[in-house]
């Protein structure tokens, strides 16, 4: 690394405005994506999603890959859904769709999500979850301990990019537990690399390898991780 800035390592892409504030805090920030996603387009799920936007349902979105994809599928189509989601950009891709007033609750975190919903929702008996093919228990399993029948529908895939990444980072941030098992699956850190996680699954898939710092957001948004890195090393 040349003098005295720090370098640290975004595995998604964040907005250049973040890589700007990041420089002005002589902070280089780096994008290498570790994972990809595709949209499932099959048409078996493509009639599932159908059938379930001519109901009142309710419905729940933890990632806003799974909104892209149903929204792709419904064909400017609006149901009329009772919907709980994550918040920041899954929230606002809803909102912009489906309507604010759509929204009934949201959460930072997944079991956040399903307890809301069940303190919500005391006669609920079958809630629709939207996810990927890598999607955590949590929600799902919550909701079935509380009687809830979870129709999962699977409307988008998560492909590891598995990269060699040669540079010594000073921080490395990770938004999936997805990611974290696709950095580590071809890199080694040093003992000062400091990680920064998106959430708690996140942070826990960081652990599996190592023992190094990790500094955690409570709360879904990506640009709340990246200021929280640069905040970090730039008061240093």
């Amino acid at each position: 690394m040349q003098g005295n800035k720090i370098h640290i390592l975004s595995t998604r892409p964040v907005k250049n405005t973040l890589i700007q504030e990041a420089a002005e805090n002589n902070i280089q920030l780096d994008i290498i994506p570790l994972i990809d996603t595709e949209p499932v387009q099959d048409i078996d799920t493509q009639q599932e999603v159908e059938q379930i936007a001519l109901q009142y349902a309710t419905v729940v979105f933890t990632s806003m890959n799974a909104v892209e994809s149903v929204i792709t599928m419904l064909d400017q189509q609006v149901p009329e859904w009772n919907i709980y989601c994550m918040g920041n950009t899954t929230q606002e891709l809803i909102s912009n769709y489906f309507g604010e007033q759509a929204i009934k609750g949201t959460g930072n975190n997944a079991l956040e999500l399903a307890e809301h919903i069940l303190d919500d929702n005391e006669e609920l008996d079958e809630i629709f979850f939207f996810c990927g093919d890598q999607r955590r228990d949590e929600l799902p399993a919550r909701l079935t301990e509380a009687g809830i029948q979870v129709e999962e529908i699977v409307v988008y895939k998560t492909i590891p990019l598995y990269q060699k990444i040669d540079t010594a980072y000073n921080g490395i941030l990770f938004f999936s537990p997805s990611a974290v098992e696709s950095f580590f699956h071809k890199n080694k850190v040093t003992d000062s690399t400091v990680f920064f996680a998106i959430g708690n699954t996140t942070e826990a898939a960081i652990k599996k390898h190592t023992n190094n710092s990790i500094i955690t957001a409570h709360s879904p948004g990506k640009e709340e991780l990246v200021r929280k890195a640069i905040y970090y090393f730039g008061e240093r």
